[in-house]
């Protein structure tokens, strides 16, 4: 008789199975309209975050509280979002009409509105993957907020340890607290938190600002006070999905008023006839790359070109930026605000009325038809698949825009290499599904190669979101056969798009360009470099205007 082999799954396999659990799950919550993250309909979605253990929530699985990654979070979260018991998910509904202030998280571009001491609407005009991003946010930080009731709670009465009344009294002071009451505070949030005194003092003045330099201890505090609550009196929070988004999800309600204005200001300018370049990247470096350098020579005398993006891209430099904005527009920029809660951006550059001899390409050799240039700001996720489906429609239905070419530049993580290195991909490999999408890159690993910047080509995995991500997964995708290099989040929805407009519904030119490069914003497989270690600072300039300038290159045909 046959012995049965006992087959047991590899911890990428678990990862995967765990990513797959979470996405499902996420997608029940949101069409059942509300859940309680640490009740009973929250208990799958905390399982699957506590087996995968992503990277960048560091010791989510521990007992002592994660510091970083708590960081990482609060920076996407809106402030005062600690304090609140119900989070209340809503498509665009007017707010913005009221006399709610909008409250925007530093590091995600959303509008969130403080309804009363205990309810924070949170605006969701990006698609299914601000809802991943955020749901997953709210469950690490609800985790950790138990691990501090856990340390503090004595027992089911609700007394508490002497720390937690210390901090408690360090928070409810009105002033700015002097150094002697800030770490004598630091000492007793040491022991509540698990950490030591000098990882405390290392990251406090990350969490805070000017108006508000002691937020770390109120953060702390805040989240242990709901957790406390929900054990003792059994008052959980809870999560909603307004009954409006859940209505208008899916359905490119967003992406079709922006991809719209920006077809009417193209009619309004004579530009729809015209050859289009689209390219996605920030709202700085297509237009420094082509006028920056004339302009600001005399300025940063024999200094390098990427010298002066650096000191473009620096906090206090509005005033030369303003210098080169200024010309930009009198050379016929036009600059669109969003205005349709896509939260994206667009430049558009009419060639036509460039000065070619006073920029960085005076040999550009644009033909008879000048084209023109789309620039959009970074779309996030799912919401890449909306915004260029939409734009890549004709206009009012007959009028087939003649896009040349579609250029993306991002950031991503990489598998090989470290910061500030760029990734060249030939592939997409949407995660989670069968999808996978194959396509010639125009630009290629030896046109970077010189730079002093580390280059590397092959295929790239579009992950649901970043906070998804663990070191064997990413392990099994780099080692595997799949050959991955790096990891994004819109690459094969850009690709999905462009190639369903060009190749089915033929409302673009079949032969329509792509490019693709990204720049390493971290390596989620080294420790201390995930994104919860902190920004690229001056590193990332350089690549970005590499990648800029070689794909601007293409488009002007400056050999």
């Amino acid at each position: 008789m046959k012995e049965t082999k006992n087959i047991s799954r590899s911890r990428a396999q678990d990862s995967s199975a765990a990513i797959e659990k979470m996405y499902i799950t996420m997608r029940h919550l949101f069409n059942r309209g509300f859940y309680k993250p640490m009740g009973v309909s929250g208990d799958t979605l905390r399982e699957a975050l506590l087996a995968l253990r992503p990277e960048i929530y560091g010791s989510i699985a521990e007992e002592k509280v994660e510091l970083n990654g708590l960081l990482y979070v609060i920076e996407r979260l809106p402030i005062g979002i600690e304090e609140c018991k119900f989070i209340n998910l809503t498509s665009d509904e007017g707010y913005s009409k009221s006399h709610f202030q909008a409250i925007v998280p530093p590091k995600r571009r959303r509008n969130c509105y403080r309804i009363d001491e205990e309810q924070m609407n949170v605006e969701i005009t990006r698609g299914r993957s601000d809802i991943y991003d955020i749901l997953t946010h709210l469950t690490f930080i609800f985790i950790e907020s138990h691990k501090i009731r856990n340390r503090v709670l004595l027992d089911e009465g609700g007394e508490v340890s002497r720390d937690w009344n210390k901090l408690e009294q360090a928070v409810s002071q009105t002033k700015k607290l002097s150094q002697i009451e800030k770490e004598k505070a630091i000492s007793h949030t040491a022991n509540i938190l698990g950490r030591t005194f000098e990882e405390i003092l290392d990251i406090y003045d990350a969490f805070g600002s000017t108006t508000f330099p002691d937020r770390f201890l109120h953060v702390i505090f805040w989240l242990g006070k709901l957790a406390i609550e929900e054990a003792v009196e059994n008052n959980k929070r809870t999560i909603t999905f307004s009954p409006i988004l859940r209505e208008r999800l899916g359905h490119h309600i967003h992406g079709e008023i922006w991809a719209t204005n920006i077809k009417e200001v193209l009619k309004q300018n004579q530009l729809l006839g015209r050859p289009i370049h689209v390219i996605s990247a920030n709202m700085h470096s297509v237009m420094n790359s082509i006028f920056a350098t004339p302009i600001l020579k005399s300025t940063f005398k024999d200094k390098s070109d990427f010298f002066i993006y650096e000191e473009l891209s620096k906090s206090g430099a509005n005033e030369v930026r303003s210098k080169v904005e200024s010309v930009a527009l009198n050379q016929g920029m036009i600059s669109l605000l969003d205005t349709s809660g896509t939260n994206i951006d667009v430049q558009i550059f009419d060639t036509a009325k460039i000065d070619w001899s006073k920029t960085a390409f005076p040999t550009a050799n644009l033909g008879d038809e000048k084209p023109v240039l789309i620039v959009m700001d970074y779309a996030f996720g799912e919401q890449a698949y909306e915004t260029i489906d939409e734009l890549l429609k004709p206009y009012k239905k007959d009028t087939l825009l003649n896009v040349k070419s579609v250029s993306i530049m991002g950031k991503a993580g990489i598998l090989e290499g470290g910061k500030g290195d760029i990734m060249i991909p030939n592939a997409h490999i949407n995660e989670g599904t069968a999808d996978n999408y194959f396509f010639q890159n125009e630009l290629t690993l030896d046109m970077f190669e010189g730079n002093d910047i580390a280059v590397y080509a092959g295929p790239m995995v579009t992950v649901l979101g970043t906070s998804l991500q663990n070191r064997d997964l990413l392990k099994f995708f780099h080692e595997s056969t799949w050959g991955v290099i790096g990891l994004e989040m819109e690459g094969s929805y850009y690709q999905k798009a462009i190639q369903s407009a060009s190749k089915i519904r033929k409302s673009v030119p079949q032969d329509v360009k792509v490019r693709y490069a990204y720049y390493a914003s971290d390596n989620p497989l080294e420790t201390g470099s995930t994104l919860a270690s902190g920004g690229l600072g001056t590193t990332g300039v350089k690549p970005t205007y590499l990648i800029t300038i070689k794909i601007l290159e293409q488009i002007f045909n400056v050999k």
